[in-house]
């Protein structure tokens, strides 16, 4: 079988699903709201060269205007205004900074987080392109689902995070008008699994009890 027919990239899709969500406390998830973030800076770039490379796509162009320039996570208290516009990674951004954390902390993170922007930033267009399915269809509605089996969202941060996700997973599961409908065409294959590998590093990284 040729290796582009396979799923491996799955088998790590539920390696994040089974990391110990329940088992981490609010730093944690903090740091964990911190390596999202990174995610969602590379998920915006992707949908943009996904969007390049097919600009006669009219369900991906579509997906665009629900992941850029929307206001459907707004309005959220410090974070965006009624009906504001904004990118989700500008969402996610904006959420951080409710919730100081000490320098070295954040460097680390920081840190972390570029080393593995410039990780996917290596990778082919075709495949980043290609993620977006992965993400959208499925994938990250599990992620995300996981995630929110973790204990304690108290505190603006961590809600604001919460919103996020929830909002997410709905925007993701409808099963015609949902962000994976938009997206499902592109088909998927194992030239996504480097961006599931970086992404599961990213919270392990920033996170180390999720694989305790």
């Amino acid at each position: 079988m040729d290796v582009i027919e396979k799923s491996h990239y799955k088998l790590v899709i539920s390696n994040i699903c089974h990391l110990d969500w329940p088992g981490i406390d609010m730093v944690d998830l903090v740091s964990a709201a911190w390596a999202y973030y990174h995610f969602s800076v590379q998920f915006r770039e992707n949908l943009e060269i996904a969007v390049k490379r097919h600009p006669d796509d009219d369900k991906l162009r579509h997906l665009r205007t629900e992941e850029c320039d929307t206001s459907n996570l707004s309005p959220w208290p410090g974070v965006a205004l009624i009906d504001e516009r904004m990118n989700h990674d500008e969402f996610m951004k904006r959420a951080l900074m409710l919730a100081p954390i000490d320098d070295d902390k954040r460097t680390a993170l920081t840190a972390i987080g570029e080393s593995y922007l410039k990780d996917v930033r290596s990778i082919d267009d075709q495949s980043r392109a290609m993620s977006i399915a992965s993400y959208e269809d499925g994938g990250l509605e599990s992620v995300f689902r996981s995630m929110l089996t973790a204990p304690n969202w108290h505190g603006p941060v961590l809600q604001a995070f919460q919103h996020f996700l929830s909002e997410h997973i709905r925007f993701d599961s409808d099963p015609d008008q949902g962000h994976g409908a938009l997206s499902r065409h592109m088909a998927p294959d194992d030239r996504v699994l480097p961006l599931w590998e970086a992404f599961h590093t990213l919270l392990v990284h920033s996170v180390p009890k999720l694989a305790a």
